[in-house]
């Protein structure tokens, strides 16, 4: 049997009238509950989760939206579950975020202290990898206590970062563009790019993050050949080389008025352009008036490629930030 719950309503009503918006009738129906069960604390929309027991045991009943479904786990699922077990542990995580390796290289980089953890069992690490987020590294340890557990994987993650040394751009789980930012800031640069393959990606990452208006000057982004001529001062010729993305990322400076510049041009397909293969990127950072440059071959689909060459330029910048 089903029952009206009126906070639910309530809460629906709220919903939708921040929104605007008048609430469909058919909504009602979300706000109807097994007899019996009681209704998850969260609910970040408009479905309900349900904790539903049926003797000694419950029926977590969550919407199948990722956002909405994390909440509720997190906030009741997992708390109830540990809970019924009788489990008072505690368990703590943190990310390390790590670029310029593969994971089977930072699984390798890291055998010997995963062997050690297995012996002891103080702490697991895992390894996601997750595109222009950075290749993740999770350190998770169980304690009695919230500070037991937090010592120990603070150590666990010294350890790690202290191995995987300069592939290592956070042990805070924050992204490249979040460390690029701070790292100018902290010496006081500006940032201007210039952007063809990625098509004002950078830009789009970094203006994110709150702030960025401190370091950013501007992005220039040259997709047309004429463009890059007419605006960056490239010379007249093929625009998918070494030669023309330092003089992007120097015209960037120089048009933007920036103390740093970056730059890329490439092909992301999917057809060759002069020649050069689908999935070849040139790149570029100008830092203290000179420019490096570097080509990388990408054996990704478009969006990827893109992706990729975002997170592997930013991170050329930063290595040259920190060595500055």
């Amino acid at each position: 049997e089903l029952v009206e719950d009126p906070e639910v309503i309530e809460r629906l009503h709220e919903i939708f009238g921040s929104r605007g918006r008048n609430m469909p009738m058919n909504n009602l129906r979300q706000a109807q509950v097994p007899q019996g069960a009681s209704r998850i604390a969260q609910m970040p929309g408009t479905a309900p989760g349900l904790m539903c027991p049926i003797g000694d045991k419950v029926i977590f009943a969550v919407p199948g939206v990722p956002y909405e479904m994390k909440e509720m786990i997190e906030g009741t699922v997992i708390p109830e579950l540990r809970r019924r077990a009788g489990d008072t542990g505690v368990i703590r995580s943190r990310t390390i975020r790590t670029w310029g390796h593969s994971e089977s290289g930072i699984a390798e980089m890291l055998a010997d202290r995963l062997d050690e953890l297995d012996r002891t069992g103080t702490a697991t690490i895992a390894f996601l990898a997750s595109g222009i987020e950075g290749l993740k590294v999770r350190v998770t340890a169980k304690a009695d206590t919230a500070e037991l557990a937090d010592a120990v994987v603070a150590a666990e993650v010294d350890e790690v970062a202290k191995i995987l040394a300069d592939y290592v751009f956070t042990t805070e789980d924050q992204t490249m563009e979040e460390v690029v930012l701070n790292l100018l800031r902290e010496r006081g640069l500006t940032l201007g790019l210039a952007e063809s393959l990625t098509g004002g990606l950078i830009a789009s990452r970094l203006v994110s993050i709150p702030g960025a208006s401190d370091v950013l000057q501007g992005s220039v982004v040259s997709y047309a050949s004429s463009v890059k001529f007419d605006v960056l001062g490239v010379p007249v010729g093929p625009v998918v080389s070494d030669d023309a993305v330092r003089a992007m990322s120097e015209g960037a400076c120089r048009v933007l008025n920036a103390d740093v510049g970056i730059a890329v041009t490439g092909v992301a397909g999917p057809d060759e352009q002069e020649g050069i293969p689908v999935g070849t990127v040139f790149m570029a950072t100008t830092l203290d008036g000179v420019t490096e440059t570097s080509m990388a071959k990408f054996p990704f689909n478009r969006e990827q490629s893109r992706q990729f060459t975002v997170i592997t330029v930013l991170d050329h910048l930063r290595r040259r930030l920190l060595a500055r």
